[in-house]
């Protein structure tokens, strides 16, 4: 098997010789520079019958696993809204922009834990340091169902932030990363909304209930990556981090940069 952690724009070139060679591959994030890189990769090693994996290392975090747990059993009820704070001073990269270097891991998260795919997409940013280099990055994804996720990316900021919220009719949960004690919170709280007809004269009912931390199992991200790498290999489970769902988060990216080329195009031309 070959792990390749190299950048963006050797993804594709180094996996295809890997994938040629009848090796199972493992590739950092973003798995390659665009969509039709990543479809070339995925039918190629179908071809082959070879693995080829995508690490997204927040999957196999203990607090990803409880949000997803929260989502696919109901216990948030309907999702409006994922809401990400991912910011930090620097590190500023030579070969991607905030855009390509953060929202990855909100987009792989964004998939695994809800699953939905954006029908219209809005960015806005601007290059602070370096020209045709976003710095700071404002992504809102529009999905079917009424669900708007919404992602805050920056290197700009002086302090370091890992924080999501996400919104349902029943529950509403809370992850810092950064807070070793208390990393999700479970809100039992919302918002009962009247039919149509009545919100004019109905103003909704609010429920503050309980706050509920529960106890996340630990361990190393990375390693259980490694793990799952090798039984999908040996045992042939599903992987769950695989080129299709590679493929998903690059498709946001592309629609996310298109639409940030966009703003800034607007930007420039009126400043």
């Amino acid at each position: 098997a070959v792990l390749i952690a190299t950048p963006v724009a050797t993804h594709h070139a180094l996996a295809r010789q890997a994938i040629e060679h009848g090796k199972h591959v493992l590739i950092e994030k973003p798995m390659c520079r665009s969509a039709r890189q990543c479809e070339e990769l995925i039918a190629f090693a179908a071809e082959r019958r070879v693995t080829l994996m995508v690490d997204h290392t927040f999957l196999f975090t203990g607090a990803v696993q409880k949000l997803r747990e929260l989502s696919t059993t109901g216990a948030l009820g309907k999702i409006s809204y994922y809401d990400s704070l991912r910011v930090n001073l620097g590190l500023f990269q030579p070969d991607v922009n905030v855009l390509w270097d953060l929202a990855p891991h909100d987009f792989s998260i964004l998939d695994h834990v809800i699953g939905v795919e954006p029908l219209f997409v809005e960015a806005s940013g601007y290059c602070h340091v370096n020209p045709h280099m976003p710095d700071i990055a404002y992504v809102t994804l529009h999905c079917a169902g009424g669900l708007i996720a919404h992602f805050n990316l920056s290197w700009m900021s002086p302090a370091k932030v890992r924080r999501i919220a996400i919104g349902g009719d029943r529950r509403m949960v809370v992850w810092d990363d950064l807070d070793r004690e208390e990393r999700i919170r479970i809100y039992d709280s919302g918002i009962r909304v009247h039919p149509r007809d009545e919100r004019f004269t109905i103003i909704p009912e609010y429920r503050i209930g309980d706050i509920h931390s529960p106890r996340i199992a630990s361990g190393e991200a990375l390693a259980g990556v490694v793990r799952h790498f090798a039984d999908v290999i040996e045992k042939g489970e599903r992987p769950i981090m695989g080129g299709e769902e590679g493929l998903r988060v690059v498709r946001m990216l592309e629609a996310a940069q298109a639409a940030l080329d966009s703003s800034l195009a607007r930007v420039r031309g009126i400043s």
